[in-house]
């Protein structure tokens, strides 16, 4: 993306209407999901309209309010999007967050972030101890969570995919994966079998593409594959495919993509499985924050380029 794909606009901040509330944006999250709204075509929401806010979550401060549930001063996680302002609509999706969470980890290990990687993990991937697991984007927010996750729950062998020898050993020596393989350098196909010779049982998938079609040629027999992203695909007019899927049927594997939108009802449930890891320091997360709501462009095209680890998230404005 790049800066004549948008229009800064400035405009009076608007006055509630009844029902409606007045919210001060205070960070967003950076998600390659934000890419995919930005397509001519709709995904699993409306593509994003030209001339319209582009989408995006975050939290804000209540500022002034018309709607029964919301008061001055309450932080709302919802859909706020790159502006200053956000006034919330009785349609909208937000949630009034209890005092007590920093910030930084409602939009990371406590937003998408974390919850993301503990469904895929737990419901999708259904680790099982002993399992072979693979992770791709294994140092981007989901993925370096989800690899800590099946290390917990018993996994034989925890083996990243990243895109460079620093966030290998960062997975590896910080995060106590058993493995990295840089993708740039080595051959993924190769290494897959030298580590996992026996299959893979689990796949965490952030990235689709050739990683995607390496792990599908190496499966265990009964293989779980959680699909959670493309983000290869998303900036490219003619992805590449994969061409392996045959081995979903000789292996009797099953390959699933999911949404967190699937688990809105059960975000507590992972939240409260995820802060006692934290808490006892069995659980680390990374994350950047980024000064300006003007910085947001760039910041979304670093999630494409592998310049970050991490979760990003832009930083707008502080809590009055």
């Amino acid at each position: 993306m790049t800066e004549d794909c948008l229009d800064r606009v400035e405009e009076p901040i608007p006055a509630p209407a009844d029902n409606e509330v007045l919210l001060r944006v205070l960070s967003l999250s950076v998600d390659p999901t934000n890419r995919i709204w930005m397509r001519e075509e709709d995904s699993y929401l409306p593509a994003v309209e030209i001339g319209a806010v582009v989408r995006a979550a975050g939290l804000a401060e209540v500022v002034e309010t018309k709607r029964e549930g919301f008061a001055v001063g309450d932080l709302v996680l919802g859909m706020p999007g790159w502006q200053d302002y956000w006034l919330l609509s009785g349609d909208d999706m937000a949630n009034v967050i209890p005092p007590g969470l920093e910030i930084n980890d409602l939009l990371s290990i406590y937003g998408g972030t974390g919850v993301t990687a503990w469904f895929g993990v737990e419901d999708i991937c259904a680790l099982e101890p002993g399992d072979a697991f693979v992770v791709s984007g294994a140092a981007g927010g989901v993925g370096s969570v989800a690899g800590q996750l099946a290390k917990l729950k018993g996994a034989g062998i925890v083996v990243g995919i990243a895109g460079s020898d620093d966030k290998c050993r960062w997975v590896v020596d910080e995060l106590g994966f058993d493995a990295c393989i840089n993708y740039k350098t080595e051959d993924v196909a190769a290494r897959l079998v030298e580590l996992c010779p026996e299959g893979i049982d689990a796949y965490f998938d952030n990235v689709g593409g050739e990683i995607l079609d390496a792990a599908l040629a190496n499966l265990a027999i009964g293989a779980r594959i959680a699909v959670c992203g493309a983000i290869s695909t998303y900036n490219s007019d003619d992805p590449i495919g994969v061409k392996n899927t045959a081995n979903l049927i000789m292996k009797r594997a099953r390959m699933e993509g999911f949404l967190i939108l699937d688990y809105l009802d059960r975000f507590l449930e992972a939240i409260l499985g995820l802060a006692p890891l934290v808490a006892e320091g069995k659980l680390k997360y990374a994350t950047e924050v980024v000064d300006g709501l003007e910085n947001a462009p760039a910041t979304l095209n670093r999630l494409f380029t592998g310049d970050h680890t991490g979760k990003l998230i832009i930083k707008l404005s502080e809590r009055a």
